[in-house]
């Protein structure tokens, strides 16, 4: 774990206090607009099939995009959420948590649909939420017995547990806000020059966004529907 890492565990208390409507249930709601849509934004498995299109069916090319443009996507909102340093926290703490959450979920739930993941069935909805904790959290958990298995076990266990959705949950709920409490460290620093924040956000977010792309792209392999 980086400084940043570790800094975040330490604040964690003090960003779930600027965001104490975060619950876990937000991350289940998160989920489910990523899946089925929300305002503007198609769902998961409709932006997926149409880069599908784009690509002439090339599955391995449309996940690139796929995670292409939610790279892109957190960047934005990354900057637009991490302006203002700490006078504004209160606002764009949980919108930057809130945004994260969506479009990380999107962009799993795209690379499971175009894997053959049925996005209906509740196992897959955890593996989406696995993969979003990243391999290592994810390895973590399972060497210490909090999480049965990877995604992909997940996803394709003989049946789903309930129990599991909240562990899950709120696994995701405290990893997001470890985050967001170590960036929010770095932004502070550049809060006399606010574009200076703005920027860092976009890349941390950015980047995260393109790590767990990259390991659900490796965890979610291909799967023939039933």
């Amino acid at each position: 774990m980086g400084i940043g890492g570790s800094i975040g565990k330490a604040l964690g208390p003090s960003v779930h206090r600027l965001a104490p409507e975060l619950t876990t249930n937000f991350v289940h709601e998160a989920l489910r607009r990523a899946i089925h849509g929300v305002g503007p934004l198609p769902g998961a498995a409709s932006a997926a099939d149409k880069q599908l299109a784009e690509q002439h069916g090339d599955v391995e090319k449309a996940i690139h995009e796929v995670i292409e443009n939610h790279v892109r996507y957190a960047g934005a909102q990354g900057f637009a959420t991490n302006l203002g340093g700490m006078v504004t926290a209160a606002i764009t703490i949980p919108a930057n948590i809130s945004g994260l959450a969506l479009l990380q979920c999107r962009m799993v739930a795209g690379i499971a649909h175009l894997r053959g993941y049925d996005l209906a069935d509740p196992r897959v909805h955890n593996a989406v939420l696995g993969c979003m904790l990243g391999e290592e959290t994810v390895q973590t958990l399972v060497r210490k017995k909090k999480l049965p298995a990877p995604p992909m076990a997940i996803a394709t266990a003989p049946t789903h547990d309930p129990h599991l959705d909240q562990v899950m949950a709120a696994e995701v709920t405290s990893e997001l806000l470890t985050r967001v409490a170590g960036k929010r460290v770095a932004v502070t620093v550049g809060r006399r020059v606010p574009v200076v924040g703005g920027l860092f956000g976009a890349s941390a977010d950015a980047f995260a966004t393109w790590r767990i792309g990259r390991y659900a792209d490796r965890e979610l392999l291909r799967r023939t529907m039933r």
